[in-house]
């Protein structure tokens, strides 16, 4: 999906949301990257931990995390799957529904849009119905699997299940 970062909506509303129900978006310090990386993969999956990790190749990292009462909940990355793609992005089960993924979002889009970018692509949309509604994500004709296929792997050569 693709988003004009030029028309996404304020932080204003969603950040005071957040604060009304406890929860704080952030960065995460480069200390925290071991346990978020493993709350990844235990909660979603190790390819999305990989993803993750190269958040931390720059300062300061290329992802939002959401913390509860000094609990993890959820995260948010970009430039990791490429550049100007938004994702990884995940939020716990029981904190769904609450608006964390929506702050996430936001958070990470407009991190991309004051790096300079105008444009950014969701790669692998899971929810594109949330993404529509949340910043007005528009479907990308024909991109599905696109980078996310084997790509230089051949399927052949990998191992039988």
């Amino acid at each position: 999906m693709l988003v004009r970062l030029y028309e996404i909506p304020d932080l204003s509303g969603t950040t005071e949301k957040m604060e009304t129900i406890g929860v704080r978006v952030r960065r995460p310090n480069v200390w925290e990257k071991p346990l978020l990386l493993d709350w990844v993969k235990a909660h979603f999956s190790l390819s999305w931990a990989l993803e993750c990790e190269t958040a931390f190749a720059v300062r300061p990292p290329s992802c939002f995390i959401a913390m509860k009462d000094d609990v993890l909940i959820g995260f948010a990355c970009y430039d990791c799957t490429r550049l100007n793609f938004f994702g990884p992005t995940g939020v716990a089960d029981y904190a769904q529904g609450k608006g964390v993924g929506t702050m996430l979002l936001l958070s990470c889009l407009h991190a991309m849009k004051d790096g300079g970018y105008a444009y950014a692509i969701i790669g692998g949309v899971g929810p594109a119905g949330f993404y529509a509604r949340a910043v007005g994500a528009m479907a990308i004709e024909g991109s599905s699997p696109g980078i996310y296929d084997f790509g230089l792997i051949d399927k052949k050569h990998l191992p039988k299940p």
